[in-house]
């Protein structure tokens, strides 16, 4: 039974089969018996701790298969948790169509204001989103959960941020924690405070979104693909909610030139929160995909993490952590 919808592959399956039937087997004995070198095996030790397949044994340093039965339940646990993550990203959506329930009626009355509107396809939102822009008198707030952006959108924006902020109309932004990383990104927001702009970083967002002057909201359909279309909301109840989001979100976001603190235990807010994705369960793509980060550098991370930790494995790691109160 082969194992890869649950992240399993091929190989990491072989030596936990083996080790399930030859328990007492070391690193270079079961390396040779699945026909893979030390650094190989060690890889799939590490993704079969990561899943929470192997667990520490009676005897120090030594880990042990956990049983399949056990074991594959809490894998598929932790792919229910992953799938609640990804939807909680939702939520601010739902509570916004729900508001907006009482007033279906209204959408299509002509008597009446429309509350919602639809816009299919990148050149509609976009067109939206620069008329938008273009009227807004007073503020202008923004989420940009994207990570990095290229030079060609980010200098096409710059003419349209100047006349929104030359106007006078206060404009905040949140980014991503890993657009620090990106030196096209980082003169970008530079540029953006120059001009009287305020920029800040938090390691995850919850969606992407648009709001102007208070009063008018602009969010995907499905803020795990924005390219399926954006929803313009108008309706004060949604709008005074997604502004009371921001704030929040605002509040405790860093300023992108101080920097983002560290706690107590030497942690950055993206460490923190990396090891909050993985302790619930989602894949490092997934993490590294809501941290705006790539996977090799997600690994990265773990790795210096588990150095620090002077762990072995994930599993390890995993443990030590939560007895230093890192999760």
């Amino acid at each position: 039974m082969l194992l890869e919808g649950l992240g399993l592959d091929r190989q990491t399956e072989g030596v936990y089969r083996l080790m399930l039937t030859n328990h007492r087997w070391g690193v270079a004995e079961l390396a040779s018996r699945q026909g893979v070198s030390d650094a190989e095996l060690r890889g799939c030790l590490d993704r079969l701790a990561e899943l929470r397949l192997l667990t520490p044994s009676a005897v120090p340093g030594e880990l042990r298969p956990v049983h399949p039965k056990a074991g594959l339940q809490a894998l598929l646990q932790g792919r229910e948790a992953e799938l609640q993550l990804r939807q909680a990203e939702l939520e601010q959506a739902k509570e916004a169509v729900a508001c907006l329930i009482d007033e279906f009626s209204d959408l299509y009355s002509g008597n009446r204001q429309r509350h919602a509107e639809q816009l299919i396809g990148m050149a509609a939102i976009t067109a939206r989103i620069e008329a938008l822009a273009r009227e807004a008198g007073s503020e202008c707030l923004t989420f940009n959960p994207g990570g990095a952006q290229s030079h060609e959108s980010l200098e096409a924006s710059k003419p349209l941020d100047r006349d929104v902020i030359g106007r006078g109309v206060t404009m905040r932004t949140v980014y991503l924690d890993s657009v620090r990383n990106d030196s096209v990104t980082t003169e970008y927001a530079g540029w953006l405070t120059d001009l009287g702009a305020e920029v800040r970083t938090v390691p995850t967002l919850p969606l992407r979104m648009l709001l102007i002057d208070r009063e008018v909201a602009l969010v995907p359909v499905d803020p795990g693909n924005t390219r399926k279309g954006a929803v313009q909301l108008s309706g004060s109840g949604v709008v005074a909610g997604l502004v009371a989001l921001f704030e929040r979100v605002w509040e405790s976001a860093a300023p992108l030139g101080a920097g983002p603190e560290r706690d107590e235990q030497g942690l950055t807010p993206q460490q923190q929160e990396l090891l909050r994705l993985l302790g619930e369960g989602l894949t490092d793509a997934a993490a590294g995909n809501r941290l705006g980060i790539s996977l090799r550098t997600v690994r990265r991370m773990m790795a210096e993490l588990m150095e620090r930790l002077d762990a072995q494995s994930r599993f390890v790691a995993g443990l030590r952590a939560g007895r230093r109160g890192w999760l």
